[in-house]
């Protein structure tokens, strides 16, 4: 209902003003009148009426949800949707039985904007957001088709795989961080505590301390005396990291190194490469345009040199040219994908040769990341021993040095 600002005369003599809810402007003066006043003068209040506006979009609008949520989404939605109970029915079970908060709040307003006419699908669109473009791609298709209980149950298991790459590829890279992490701060402990602890003792032993023991001790002393500096220096790394990966131009030159060192490489390309092939091939089940199909599955590329790739390789399809030498073109693909592929064009069974991919580049990942395990274990351990033995030598060495002059 429109807002309206007003002034009016209160008892002949006193001017007052206010705001008033009405339809038109005869019923906002009718309105005022019934107060008591006489209206002097009423304007429509954009500015509130702006307000109001952005306010209902606001709360209207979801924010990215999590893999975690969208699979607790998607499995309810699949399952009742299965049992051809009607979606909006469906969406106010799942608002009120919902555990997490994002999950019931999707569930309210996508249920409100099918009230009000929409689809699923264009639901899914106005929301790309939350749930991604691959998600409203394949949900527009599974409508399309008749067949969205199948293709919500292809996007579940699409979900789950996502998720489970996720997992054991941060699974891989954890033990090398949380390591490098426990040497940096057993490195700081020492050089904050131990060496001003045995500082006095060095300088009554006399003579010339070597060199790393004079740079340890004054390392910590700076430490000790500029903490907040290390704190600061701190938090700019960080965020410099961040923003490094957050910026196109820091994010394409980290992506381009990335491709070119051994085992890192393989483990970037073939994660990237599953959830490619997995989109790739659901979304040619759904019954999209193998170009179309292309474009969706290029979402999921994190590495930005492989999405540029793809994105060539888009083209060429549309030009007319046939999926496995466009992707030959890129020079990134695996052979194997590339000979599965044109196998599969050629017999007509691509969508098989697809899911053929999809195990053999699941297959490979696992390969890569027992073996990126093994390899960065010992490596770990050489790491640790170097800090040790860096920090054993600047505290002994000065003992040394005293007992050969003696």
């Amino acid at each position: 209902m429109p807002n309206y600002k007003y002034v009016a005369m209160k008892n002949n003599r006193q001017s007052v003003s206010g705001r008033i809810d009405a339809t038109d402007i005869q019923a906002a003066r009718t309105a005022i009148r019934k107060l008591g006043l006489i209206p002097v003068k009423i304007n429509e209040d954009i500015d509130f009426l702006e307000k109001e506006r952005k306010a209902r979009a606001k709360r209207n609008e979801l924010p990215e949800l999590p893999l975690r949520d969208k699979i607790d989404f998607t499995t309810t939605l699949q399952i009742l949707t299965a049992t051809g109970i009607p979606i909006i029915e469906t969406l106010a079970f799942m608002e009120e039985n919902a555990e997490r908060p994002k999950v019931k709040h999707a569930c309210s307003v996508i249920k409100n904007q099918i009230v009000n006419g929409a689809t699923l699908a264009e639901t899914m669109e106005k929301n790309r957001k939350a749930f991604g473009r691959v998600y409203a791609g394949l949900t527009r298709a599974g409508e399309d088709s008749g067949e969205l209980d199948v293709t919500l149950a292809r996007m579940l298991d699409l979900l789950k795989k996502q998720a489970s790459i996720k997992s054991r590829v941060i699974g891989a890279l954890v033990y090398p961080c949380f390591v490098i992490l426990l040497a940096i701060a057993v490195v700081i402990v020492m050089l904050a505590f131990v060496f001003p602890a045995f500082e006095s003792m060095f300088e009554s032993l006399g003579g010339k301390l070597p060199f790393i023991t004079k740079m340890c001790i004054d390392a910590g002393h700076f430490i000790v005396e500029y903490w907040w500096v290390m704190i600061i220096a701190t938090i700019l790394i960080i965020a410099s990291i961040i923003f490094a990966f957050k910026n196109e131009f820091t994010k394409r030159i980290i992506d381009r190194v990335v491709l070119k060192v051994p085992l890192l490489n393989g483990l970037m390309r073939f994660s990237n490469y599953s959830n490619f092939l997995a989109v790739l091939q659901v979304a040619y089940d759904a019954g999209i345009p193998v170009v179309n199909c292309l474009y969706l599955a290029n979402l999921t590329l994190e590495n930005m040199i492989l999405r540029d790739n793809i994105s060539q390789a888009a083209l060429r399809v549309q030009q007319g040219e046939n999926l496995s030498s466009a992707m030959r073109a890129t020079k990134q693909v695996p052979n194997m994908i590339l000979f599965m592929i044109a196998t599969g064009e050629q017999s007509g069974r691509l969508g098989d040769m697809l899911m053929n991919c999809t195990m053999y580049i699941d297959k490979k990942l696992d390969e890569i990341i027992d073996t990126f395990t093994r390899l960065v274990e010992p490596f770990m351990l050489v790491v640790i021993g170097a800090v040790v033995l860096f920090l054993a030598l600047s505290l002994y060495m000065p003992l040394f040095g005293i007992y050969n002059e003696i």
